[in-house]
């Protein structure tokens, strides 16, 4: 008999407890949407439309086309390019070829596009033309001979098909050295191959779909080896939460970055699995996103509550039509209550919280989407998934309900280990349970609250203070628009606490008064000594605060003196 579980209560009635992961690759999803759907859009890029027939002929062309130029299963493939369609075809077409792909951020440095190259050992890149010079700078030390480009332009205006013949481009070397690695066209690579990938055998649970590089809060960024059944499972179970969509009618907007664990699975992935349309926004500008919604109607919008709240005001101040959003699921960080309120009115849709992290593929949790949900909590486990607390000493004793440990969880979405970190492995992956760093607790209905990361905990005159109770007592402040809280050295209490605040517009207020505030909320030791006001707060790329900025901001401030 199948053990009872405490989330088991409230679960969404149309959502099962276990799912049967299907045995196939993310390919096969793309395989179906095109048989089914062959003129049904796949992808709105900038006025341009493509099919899903059209897809899944440019990815077999780049799949026979990188098997032609040596690209092998197993082999590292590093992808640096926003949004897009060729961000699409390449991540598909190298799920087909059994490749590994390395998701790049085209935002980073040379040191830190340098790192991920030699660390991954990747031999080809696929880049945007303009990040060339970056990349070049790059490629020394490393293990890169194929450099392929390419360019926004080529996806731009109105829907072309390609072209059934062109001049074959000769590739270019670059410098001088008979070693040295040798550049090629993204567009005449797909030009000139047919669409006819060779055949791979995969094995789903041990081959690597893709080496996803953490956020590096603690050094530098390690690569979390991601399974072709990772992947396939946790977009399985996101499908599944999302019970309401109907395959082939909905339209999910893409405006987080593909190359984010986040977008890949719930906005990318989900829009294939459900052979619908992806609005494929390049980057983040409201003004261009609102007109979008209004114009393309997307149903499901993934995002970050930062991004709900720019949405919400703007939508508002200018008369944008939002209602044809049905259901969002916000990642990240935390959702404040006022911010969920004010965009399901405005658009009539459900936002809920979910939480999940890269090493997980990354969704672990989420509020229901209809029924039960739980403000301030990361909502119930997806199916096939298992959840515990444990104590923070050791983490071998599990905590009863209510009492404040890690987090663990356990499912098919959780990564093999990190790539070539055995030591770091086995500190977060124990008999196949992975401990999130995650300071949590759970209720008597199995919902789960997240109290703060273990790593930022703070710890003052002996007490231990977690930063995310703080800010939320700070966003409960009628000026607060944004709060992130730190803990800064001190001399007589081993740290103290530092608030830094973002205020909403047009507003204003001092030290002293946020201080006050905070006093009738909070414990003495846990009120902050400091505040610093500032115009914005430095963000990830699917808007979490990064407490990490602040605290090396910190660190560096006190060197200099």
């Amino acid at each position: 008999m199948q053990k009872e579980h405490l989330w088991q209560k409230y679960y969404p009635e149309q959502v099962p407890l276990q799912l049967d992961i299907p045995d196939v690759s993310l390919y096969y999803f793309l395989e179906q949407a095109a048989a089914k759907y062959p003129t049904n859009q796949a992808i709105i890029f900038m006025e341009r439309e493509i099919s899903y027939g059209s897809l899944k002929e440019q990815v077999d062309r780049l799949t026979r086309a990188l098997d032609s130029l040596g690209v092998k299963k197993g082999d590292r493939v590093a992808v640096m390019l926003p949004n897009c369609p060729q961000t699409v075809i390449t991540y598909y077409a190298l799920i087909r070829l059994g490749a590994v792909g390395v998701m790049t951020n085209p935002v980073y440095v040379e040191r830190e596009l340098s790192h991920q190259l030699m660390d991954s050992g990747a031999e080809t890149i696929i880049f945007l033309d303009q990040l060339r010079p970056k990349v070049e700078n790059a490629i020394p030390g490393s293990a890169v001979k194929r450099l392929i480009s390419t360019s926004i332009q080529a996806y731009l205006g109105l829907p072309v098909n390609l072209p059934d013949a062109a001049e074959k481009a000769q590739p270019q070397q670059i410098g001088n050295d008979p070693g040295a690695p040798v550049s090629f066209s993204f567009e005449e690579l797909l030009l000139n191959n047919p669409p006819a990938p060779p055949p791979v055998e995969l094995d789903l649970d041990e081959d690597l779909a893709l080496l996803q590089y953490t956020g590096g809060t603690t050094g530098q960024a390690k690569g979390a080896m991601l399974t072709h059944r990772n992947l396939v499972a946790n977009v399985t179970q996101v499908r599944s939460w999302l019970a309401h969509c109907r395959e082939g009618q909905e339209t999910v907007m893409c405006v987080l970055p593909f190359y984010h664990v986040y977008a890949m699975t719930t906005c990318m992935n989900l829009a294939v699995i459900l052979s619908s349309a992806m609005i494929v926004e390049p980057r983040l500008e409201i003004d261009g996103l609102l007109k979008d919604i209004e114009k393309y109607r997307p149903t499901l919008f993934q995002g970050a509550p930062a991004l709900f709240n720019a949405v919400t005001a703007s939508a508002r101040g200018k008369k944008y039509d939002i209602s044809s959003i049905v259901a969002c699921v916000s990642g990240s960080a935390p959702l404040p209550v006022e911010v969920q309120q004010q965009f399901e009115a405005m658009t009539g849709g459900k936002l809920v919280e979910g939480y999940g992290l890269t090493e997980a593929s990354p969704v672990t949790h989420c509020n229901p989407i209809y029924g039960v949900r739980v403000n301030g909590s990361i909502g119930l486990p997806l199916p096939n998934t298992l959840v515990k607390i444990v104590d923070l000493e050791d983490g071998t004793r599990e905590l009863p309900v209510g009492e404040i440990g890690e987090l663990c969880v356990k499912g098919p979405q959780v990564m093999k280990g990190y790539w070539n970190l055995p030591l770091e492995t086995a500190a977060v992956l124990r008999d196949g349970w992975l401990y999130t760093g995650d300071i949590a607790r759970m209720d008597e209905n199995g919902f789960t609250y997240i109290v703060d990361r273990k790593k930022d905990m703070v710890i003052t005159c002996g007490f231990n203070v977690y930063p995310r109770e703080v800010e939320e007592v700070l966003y409960m402040h009628p000026k607060v628009k944004e709060a992130a809280v730190i803990g800064v050295p001190d001399h007589n209490r081993g740290e103290i606490l530092k608030a830094f605040i973002v205020l909403k517009e047009g507003q204003e207020a001092t030290k002293e008064e946020i201080i006050k505030f905070c006093r009738r909320q909070l414990a003495k030791y846990k009120v902050p000594k400091k505040v610093e006001f500032r115009a914005d707060l430095p963000k990830s790329m699917v808007g979490k605060i990064l407490r990490r900025v602040l605290a090396e901001e910190e660190k560096a401030k006190s060197a200099k003196k």
